[in-house]
């Protein structure tokens, strides 16, 4: 593809993208250059990452188009105004692009050339830009960010900014670190190990592995640092009876079930039976026989009665916000309201209460987001513990993890201090 056609690639994609805002951006992604096979990868990669790094960078180029009275809000202007602050492009290369020829977006008109004409020379930074704009967040969820992090915030959101690592978990129900290590070496898969997962590998280079033989015979798995660091703060050991009670797609079920050797039994529940479907397929290729896959649906209370307190470890990984994730989902950044933050809040501790009632005395219940905003995290513990006496929190560093990842007694990871997604869990016991 030439320069302007991959430009015109970008804005059609941030046109679906903003279009279908109920959809995660990766989802729409996937879709659009399934759609047009024609794409080739160096292309595709071209056109997903200037539009990955313009979601990133959206509060500061939305500011632009309004300090220079841009005549639109779309994909277009978002486009023109990034080539022009981020690439710095002259306005003569944008119209040299803009030629309206085959695949290339059609020329410039006045509005837009008086507008853009304002930004030539420019950066994206701007020393009239407020804090909330300057670290491409909502301004109503600024309040947030600072009271998690205090004085440190704008370092701590900058950081989610940046382009995540891909991390995998070697399975060790089928190989040790170092052989799954060396098996990608020969697929010319380089890799490092983490820095506090003890089953993880870190690509030195961004790759796709999911072809790889490593991949699909299930010596490795696709997952953060930080969500191996949660399932590793469940303790669940061979022989116990867990349940992780939001599973999704199966991740932290996975790195429980190897934890645990196969020896016991893991039940993965969800209210999405969609999700748990597709979890198994990634059970089978891991080799994990002992997770069962039960839907949360209308008979679950039921179900949570006749299991009261009979299971040795609850794994509660909640629905949240996701704003530990906005690195490598930086449409979250945008898509999130004042109103999700609300009807969350209560929902998670729903969630938390029915899950807790499984624990059985002297059992352990870990609660998780990857959230970074307190509402979601310390707030909910400490609400949580109040109304459930019956329940201590015990330090994480008390389960064996770092002590750098741990505040207070909590697991608390982000990307500027850990390399990982915002990641926020509490290891509570039921007192015998």
């Amino acid at each position: 593809m030439t320069p302007g056609a991959r430009i015109a690639a970008t804005m059609e994609l941030l046109d679906e993208i903003f279009g279908r805002q109920e959809r995660p951006a990766d989802g729409v992604a996937n879709a659009f250059f399934r759609a047009r096979r024609f794409i080739g990868s160096g292309d595709r990669r071209a056109v997903s990452d200037r539009a990955w790094s313009i979601l990133r960078h959206y509060g500061q180029l939305a500011w632009w188009l309004d300090r220079t009275r841009h005549p639109d809000r779309g994909a277009r202007a978002i486009v023109s105004a990034d080539l022009m602050l981020q690439d710095g492009l002259t306005l003569e290369q944008i119209e040299a692009m803009y030629d309206g020829g085959t695949y290339r977006p059609v020329p410039l008109d006045d509005g837009e050339r008086r507008a853009l004409r304002q930004m030539e020379g420019h950066s994206l930074p701007h020393p009239e830009q407020p804090d909330w704009v300057r670290l491409n967040v909502q301004e109503w969820v600024a309040p947030h960010l600072k009271e998690a992090y205090g004085e440190a915030w704008g370092r701590e959101i900058a950081a989610l900014e940046t382009p995540p690592p891909v991390d995998l978990r070697v399975n060790r129900l089928k190989a040790t670190v170092e052989e799954a290590r060396a098996a990608l070496h020969r697929e010319g898969i380089e890799t490092e190990p983490m820095r506090y997962a003890r089953d993880g590998l870190r690509l030195k280079k961004r790759l796709s592995i999911v072809m790889g033989q490593a991949f699909q015979d299930g010596l490795v798995e696709i997952q953060d640092e930080g969500s191996q660091l949660v399932a590793a703060l469940v303790d669940a050991q061979p022989g116990m009876q867990v349940v992780d009670y939001c599973a999704g797609a199966g991740g932290k079920t996975l790195a429980i079930a190897a934890g645990m050797n196969n020896k016991g039994r893991v039940v993965a529940m969800d209210v999405l039976e969609t999700r748990l479907d597709r979890s198994a397929q990634r059970l089978r290729r891991a080799g994990a026989h002992n997770v069962e896959r039960r839907a949360l649906g209308a008979d679950s209370a039921k179900w949570v009665k006749r299991h009261k307190e009979t299971f040795d470890r609850v794994l509660v990984d909640a629905p949240c916000t996701g704003t530990g994730t906005w690195r490598r989902n930086p449409d979250g950044r945008w898509t999130l309201t004042p109103k999700d933050l609300e009807e969350l809040v209560p929902k998670q501790a729903a969630i938390l209460d029915a899950a807790a009632r499984l624990v059985k005395p002297g059992g352990g219940l870990v609660y998780a987001t990857c959230s970074v905003l307190p509402a979601e995290d310390e707030r909910q513990i400490e609400a949580f513990l109040e109304r459930h006496p019956e329940f201590s929190l015990v330090p994480s560093a008390d389960l064996g993890l770092p002590t750098e990842t741990t505040a207070g007694p909590y697991l608390r990871l982000s990307p500027l201090k850990h390399g990982t997604d915002g990641f926020f869990a509490a290891a509570m016991v039921r007192k015998s």
